[in-house]
């Protein structure tokens, strides 16, 4: 007999019953608002031509790296579960696949998938009995048959998961015809904009450099091998992003390290990056001026900067050689912001006109580092707990240890940063009950008055990202 599976309404609210209590009144004021997804890396072609999904497979296993990571993790291969490699998509048989994710579903207890998958399957798709190997093909057969529906296209779920607004990540050599098209269809349903990325351009030690800056020159018609048509090239795009909604530039450095140099220095370490005979510690610096640089840009254009730093991209090399990035073989690595930012903050930290959100992957920064900056400088703000750690644990951990110096009105709420569409909701669902549940505590303690935690809960929901990314 198949197990019977139901999501708990107290799921992640305190286990003691009067602080619980609280949890369950906060969280009835938040769990019906719009979803704000101002970062994150959905397909705009998606909510383009609004064509139905393909499969299960398709959908829900291949491009989700916190799924496959784990399989790979127990010795199956990525490409027997959908992940095609780069010689092109992957041969496996989608209900193959789906049957090896069901087998070894067990391995996600505990985990956020977990969270994120079940919320998917009994909200999404109704169904009521839990994905094992023996459930496989019903399950298969269930999410199949809904995908072919109009209900399951991606602009009615963008609707029916009430999506008011969702922000997808492209580079610097896009052409954002997706996004131009979203516009022109005249849909009223949603609002899909973009968000402006462009390390394939600034990075040096980035394997498509050179040709990201043949594409770059001709995307931009400028001489993107002069510094002023280089900078300006970057202008011009943010213009162009800016045309589509855009508000927030991304940029996934591999440390937070910005440098302050000279014009005339900045032209000369840029001349040696076109020459190809930089140093690490060559590019490493001038990734960090081209942070201070797009600072810059943001006093002039007003997007909101975003930094993404310490994540140790590509550790297994052999993934990175078959499959390419964003495999799931990233990991969280030692990060300084103290130091770091300093360069940038002493140029521009007490102007009021710059935002920049800091993430980290690198929790011991929290309460030692990035608290106190946000506290302090008027340009910072923290984003949410972020990939490794946008689980329940992660996310109490976060406000446990950012609150007291930084307060709630220094960090940004929550964004899922995903590109599994179907977990958003669930994602914004899990981050809202864990603020409740910490919220609860604080009103329990008397640390709060409850309407003041009822105020608190609405903003991290739903008003401060709003704010935060100039929505």
């Amino acid at each position: 007999m198949s197990k019977p599976l139901a999501l708990h309404d107290d799921r992640l609210f305190p286990a003691e019953p009067g602080t619980r209590a609280i949890a369950r009144r906060l969280y009835q004021l938040v769990k019906d608002l719009p979803i704000i997804s101002p970062h994150g890396h959905t397909d705009p072609s998606w909510f383009a031509g609004n064509a139905n999904f393909g499969n299960p497979t398709e959908l829900l296993l291949a491009p989700d790296h916190y799924v496959y990571r784990m399989l790979y993790s127990q010795g199956i291969a990525m490409g027997d579960v959908g992940v095609g490699d780069r010689s092109g998509p992957s041969k496996a048989d989608p209900r193959a696949a789906w049957r090896i994710f069901a087998s070894n579903f067990h391995l996600f207890r505990a985990t956020p998938s977990w969270l994120w998958m079940n919320f998917v399957f009994t909200k999404v798709f109704d169904i009521d009995v839990a994905l094992s190997a023996d459930t496989a093909d019903h399950y298969y057969d269930t999410i199949d048959a809904a995908l072919k529906t109009d209900a399951f296209r991606p602009r009615a779920l963008f609707e029916r998961f009430n999506i008011e607004l969702i922000a997808t990540t492209e580079g610097p050599t896009d052409t954002l015809d997706h996004h131009h098209k979203v516009l022109e269809s005249g849909w009223k349903g949603g609002r899909v904009i973009s968000a402006y990325r462009p390390d394939a351009v600034i990075d040096p030690e980035h394997e498509q450099f050179p040709t990201a800056m043949r594409a770059f020159a001709e995307v931009t018609g400028e001489d993107v091998y002069s510094w002023k048509g280089y900078l300006n090239a970057h202008r011009k795009r943010r213009q162009d992003f800016m045309k589509v909604g855009t508000t927030s530039s991304d940029h996934g450095h591999i440390t937070a390290n910005t440098a302050n140099l000279s014009p005339a220095d900045a032209e000369k370490l840029f001349q040696k990056v076109l020459k190809g005979d930089v140093t690490a510690a060559d590019a490493e610096t001038f990734r960090g001026q081209m942070l201070t640089e797009m600072a810059g840009m943001s006093i002039e254009d007003g997007l909101v900067m975003q930094i993404h730093p310490g994540a140790f991209r590509n550790h297994n090399g052999q993934v990175f050689e078959r499959f390419g990035r964003d495999k799931g073989a990233d990991v969280p690595s030692r990060t300084d912001y103290i130091r770091a930012l300093k360069p940038l903050l002493d140029r521009y930290g007490n102007d009021t006109r710059l935002s920049i959100i800091l993430f980290t992957l690198d929790e011991t920064t929290y309460a030692r580092e990035l608290a106190p900056l946000a506290g302090h400088y008027p340009t910072l703000k923290l984003g949410p707990a972020w990939w490794f750690h946008d689980s329940p644990e992660g996310m109490m951990r976060f406000r446990e240890q950012v609150t007291e110096t930084a307060g709630f009105y220094n960090t940004v709420g929550f964004n899922d940063d995903t590109r599994a569409f179907l977990s958003i909701p669930a994602r914004h669902d899990v981050a809202r009950r864990v603020d409740c549940a910490f919220l609860a505590r604080m009103v329990a303690e008397h640390r709060m008055d409850e309407d003041d935690a009822a105020e608190v809960a609405v903003d991290l929901s739903y008003n401060l990202p709003k704010k935060a990314y100039k929505l």
